[in-house]
């Protein structure tokens, strides 16, 4: 008995439809998404069972390392920029357009008033190695603000609604996260919020 041929047929699937939500899948990602400013100095926060979030705009974020150095800085280049002129009318300090370029394009303030200069005069990729070695001095001179707190107050002078946040590495000392906290006490900057990561259920 003769087997009847099955006549095979080629399958074609339009694919353009999954091409077309795929794009609008990315477009949204891309639009919604919020991109982390890179830190100068890798931090590991403690962790915490807290759930409240940060707010993602008006804030100075206080970053503090494994060994006690500071920076600090702010999303808004405009704050950013108003902050910096304060500061260089305070310390008489001249800046030419390249230095200023580099201070808006970095991720945050972290070196001394008196070697800004030549900090924001290396290369891009030399001023992420320098600035390893730096940070904002907490210590106050002749019963002055310190450098610390003049960024602070400069920060509050471009942005009245700025809010602090303060991300300390879990291996921070005490002392240090208490001593700038103090300076920020000393300026009546009492109100701000610690960053820290959520703790999972196998943490605790």
């Amino acid at each position: 008995m003769a087997k009847v041929k099955i006549q095979k047929k080629d399958i074609w699937i339009d694919m353009t439809p999954m091409s077309d939500v795929m794009t609008l899948l990315l477009c949204f990602f891309m639009l919604t998404s919020t991109f982390l400013t890179p830190e100068p100095i890798k931090v590991n926060a403690p962790g915490s069972v807290s759930e409240a979030k940060v707010p993602e705009s008006n804030v100075l974020n206080i970053l503090v390392s494994p060994t006690g150095q500071i920076f600090l800085g702010t999303e808004n280049k405009n704050d950013m920029k108003a902050m910096l002129e304060t500061m260089t009318d305070i310390y008489s300090l001249k800046l030419d357009a390249t230095q200023q370029k580099h201070f808006l394009e970095d991720a945050m303030v972290g070196a001394p008033m008196d070697k800004l200069a030549a900090y924001l005069s290396l290369e891009p990729e030399k001023m992420s190695e320098a600035i390893q070695k730096l940070g904002i001095p907490t210590d106050s001179i002749d019963g002055k603000m310190s450098e610390f707190q003049m960024w602070v107050k400069a920060a509050r002078d471009a942005n009245p609604d700025i809010k602090l946040a303060i991300k300390a590495d879990a291996a921070t000392s005490y002392k240090a996260v208490k001593h700038m906290m103090s300076e920020l006490q000393d300026m009546n900057e009492n109100r701000y919020q610690l960053i820290t990561n959520l703790k999972t259920a196998s943490e605790e």
